[in-house]
């Protein structure tokens, strides 16, 4: 299951906004610094208007949407990749997640105590960016040293990718660029995933806003980085509501779509993520895969036996799916296709595996 790590300075909205995503009030959010110790976990599941649409066409008696998991990591401060702030056991948690959702705040609040007196969210990004820069520092510090000190034992075609990588990360850290800045060979792939640097991590930044904020006062933190302005507190307000009350309120504000649902479509993309479906009398269920993933490794996320026993696979798409009956009635449309092992699944592609188990 993809997981989404959200961090940020003490007091900038980060369990605010995790209780509202995840409807619960299991993270605390309170007005003082480390009120999150341990990492708070939340299942959210994805919302697809697509499921409702496919499950009518096939009178599925259950939907199963595809799920994120949100962890809700304590505010980091300066000092932290040095252990100020318990900063050393935030930053393995940060280490296990897929992406980074960056929380900063972009508004002053005489009611919520902000830890460098008033916020700023270029600045306080920034803290959190040089403890996360300089926590991969040490690591690639410390595998060049242990890299040397095995460098009798290893040969020297053995030896120079690893060390000219590590180099080449070192260089950029010390830029104060993080590691996914630069751009890697599938050799260097191999090497990196044993590093698990967190700066390679993609990563979103969600601008805490008030609630009356206007897009003209929209803040870049980072070029080249994706951003989105939400406001914790009008999604705890509607976290508050039922799903009908909910749309309504956001009509009346001017809002189209709540933080949950940019939250989830930005994270789909910056992790290159795509979403095929399965679909027929017993259930029709959401599917997450990364893009370019082969029709065998994507009928091996419904079960691992299936890659190996893959045959062919029938596909249409999920809008023909809908407008022409489901299965039943598609095959003499000629918009389903017959797929083989070399087929690349795509965003939409509702999928019917053959497989000799």
């Amino acid at each position: 299951m993809l997981s989404i790590g959200i961090v940020g300075l003490p007091n900038v909205g980060k369990s605010t906004l995790f209780n509202a995503l995840t409807r619960s009030k299991q993270a605390e959010a309170q007005n003082y610094p480390f009120c999150t110790i341990e990492p708070n976990v939340g299942i959210v599941e994805v919302p697809d208007e697509r499921l409702n649409a496919l499950s009518d066409s096939s009178k599925s008696l259950k939907i199963v949407p595809t799920a994120i998991k949100f962890v809700d990591i304590a505010g980091l401060v300066e000092g932290a990749s040095k252990g100020e702030g318990l900063g050393n056991k935030f930053l393995s948690h940060i280490r296990e997640v897929d992406a980074i959702v960056h929380v900063v705040r972009s508004f002053a609040d005489p009611n919520v105590t902000h830890v460098d007196a008033e916020a700023n969210p270029k600045k306080d990004a920034k803290v959190i960016n040089t403890e996360l820069i300089l926590a991969d520092w040490q690591v690639v510090q410390k595998r060049l040293e242990a890299v040397k000190k095995q460098a009798k034992g290893m040969s020297e075609k053995e030896l120079a990718p690893i060390v000219n990588l590590l180099e080449k990360i070192n260089t950029t850290l010390e830029a104060e660029q993080p590691a996914r800045s630069l751009e890697y060979d599938e050799e260097e792939q191999v090497i990196l995933k044993e590093l698990q640097l967190i700066t390679l991590k993609p990563m979103l930044y969600v601008v805490n806003v008030s609630e009356d904020f206007k897009p003209e006062e929209q803040v870049v933190i980072e070029e080249g980085t994706q951003h989105i302005y939400v406001s914790a507190k009008l999604e705890a307000e509607l976290a508050e509501l039922g799903e009908e009350e909910a749309l309504e309120y956001l009509k009346e504000v001017g809002i189209e779509e709540t933080g949950l649902d940019k939250l989830i479509r930005k994270g789909y993309e910056i992790l290159g993520l795509v979403t095929f479906f399965t679909s027929g009398v017993p259930e029709t269920r959401a599917w997450t895969v990364i893009q370019n993933t082969l029709a065998p490794e994507a009928a091996g996320v419904i079960h691992t036996d299936f890659i190996k026993g893959f045959i062919k696979a029938d596909v249409v798409g999920w809008q023909d799916f809908v407008d022409n009956g489901g299965w039943n009635d598609i095959k003499s449309t000629g918009k389903m296709r017959l797929a083989g092992k070399d087929y690349i699944v795509q965003d939409g592609d509702v999928i019917y595996f053959h497989v000799n188990t």
